[in-house]
């Protein structure tokens, strides 16, 4: 069969068709082409044969309809009736529920909000939605979700799969498995086409982030940090980052509020943790409590006169109410000399806990409990954030004097030595 050039034209050869006496056409390949009337009026048509009948339809009007648009619309055609379905019965069914409960972005819609209201956090539910609404929505959302059959979703998938974005691949894959499920268990649905699908293709490469970890190495990081003069602010949360074993966003919106010097903690609210929604609303009246070396306080208090009369701990160059992002965070290590490939900002929490464990052998429930994460009992996950806290002082205070030991240059400390 012979093959039909397809996408042959241009964004600048759309937006520069000028209207003539007489309509014409601009032919992009595969029965997609734009008509330019005499009145300047543009518009897609989509021309193809089915079962020896040449049917066409419109796809709207450009720029309202642009020409990646059109090109999505063309290509859910064309994969529809390569596996046998007839584009006008395909179309006509579309207009049909176009915006009505049964189609796929209704549906999707719906089911986001059953979970971002009752789960997730707001990153999360938004990552989700753009992945649809970029990757999903252009191809398959007035289609009748019970109608998609598993070669259209497939070839969904393959243009994700096209930019090389393998995780984005199968977080989507998954995101739309649930829309389905979602659909089967409401009645609308019977099947889940996109059902194993991931196994179709590759595996994504797991890339954690990158942390220094050889004693060394650390103690030549710490010395860059104390020696940084890009900002006083951000040298002090470089400084804080290892002391503290934080999240980058839960040591960036510090608040003074939350420090207590007579205690020496720092108590951070269960709702700026990486938490799901259903988590913060259970744990709400929680905290997470982090002890603080004296190496902390004397940070901290070194910093106050600077930031002590706004609200955060860390604010910005934008104002007191505004905190240094992430970016700024790794800004400052990039300009330290560390690449993304040696040190990230996210870095700072595996050096700890695996420098605390191997080098000072401290128990894993421990410093599990220190960093905020889920430990495993008989009913389930649970959320420790209190119990053990002689414990974790100790392992704090202890892991201060071994960084303040290895900026001093030490090569080798005995184990117990530092605790």
């Amino acid at each position: 069969m012979r093959k039909t050039a397809k996408n042959l034209l241009s964004a600048l050869d759309v937006s520069r068709a000028k209207k003539q006496e007489k309509a014409y056409k601009l032919s992009d390949g595969s029965g997609l082409f734009l008509v330019v009337e005499p009145s300047g009026k543009r518009w897609w048509k989509y021309r193809a044969i089915f079962a020896g009948k040449e049917t066409s339809f419109s796809f709207g009007e450009f720029p309202d309809v642009t020409l990646a648009q059109a090109r999505a619309e063309r290509d859910t055609v064309s994969s529809a009736k390569a596996n046998g379905i007839n584009p006008a019965a395909m179309r006509k069914a579309e207009k049909a529920t176009s915006g009505g409960e049964n189609c796929f972005e209704a549906i999707a819609r719906e089911w986001h909000k059953k979970w971002a209201d009752a789960e997730w956090s707001q990153s999360h539910a938004k990552n989700i939605m753009v992945r649809l609404e970029k990757h999903v929505f252009p191809w398959v959302k007035a289609r009748p979700i019970n109608q998609i059959l598993p070669m259209e979703m497939l070839e969904v998938f393959r243009r994700i799969e096209s930019t090389g974005h393998l995780e984005t691949l199968h977080r989507t894959i998954a995101n739309c498995s649930q829309v389905f499920r979602h659909a089967i268990f409401t009645g609308r649905a019977t099947v889940d086409p996109c059902h194993k699908m991931g196994e179709a293709f590759p595996d994504p490469i797991k890339k954690h982030f990158a942390a220094i970890t050889e004693p060394v190495a650390v103690g030549a990081l710490l010395r860059a940090i104390e020696d940084y003069h890009g900002g006083f602010v951000v040298r002090c949360a470089l400084m804080l980052a290892p002391l503290l074993m934080l999240r980058p966003g839960e040591l960036r919106l510090m608040e003074w509020a939350e420090v207590d010097y007579d205690k020496a903690v720092l108590t951070i609210p269960i709702g700026r943790m990486k938490r799901t929604r259903r988590d913060k609303e259970a744990f709400s009246k929680e905290v997470h409590v982090v002890p603080l070396s004296r190496q902390a306080i004397e940070v901290l208090q070194e910093l106050y006169p600077l930031t002590g009369s706004g609200k955060l701990v860390f604010s910005g160059m934008r104002g007191v109410d505004r905190a240094i992002s992430d970016a700024t965070l790794t800004n400052g290590l990039r300009r330290m000399g560390y690449d993304s490939e040696t040190m990230h900002v996210h870095g700072f929490r595996a050096m700890a806990r695996t420098m605390v464990k191997e080098r000072l052998k401290i128990d894993a429930d421990i410093i599990e409990r220190q960093l905020s994460h889920a430990i495993d009992n008989p009913l389930g996950k649970a959320y420790d954030r209190t119990t053990m806290m002689p414990e974790r002082v100790l392992m704090m205070q202890g892991w201060a004097d071994y960084l303040d030991k290895l900026k001093a240059g030490a090569e080798i400390i005995p184990i117990r030595a530092a605790v």
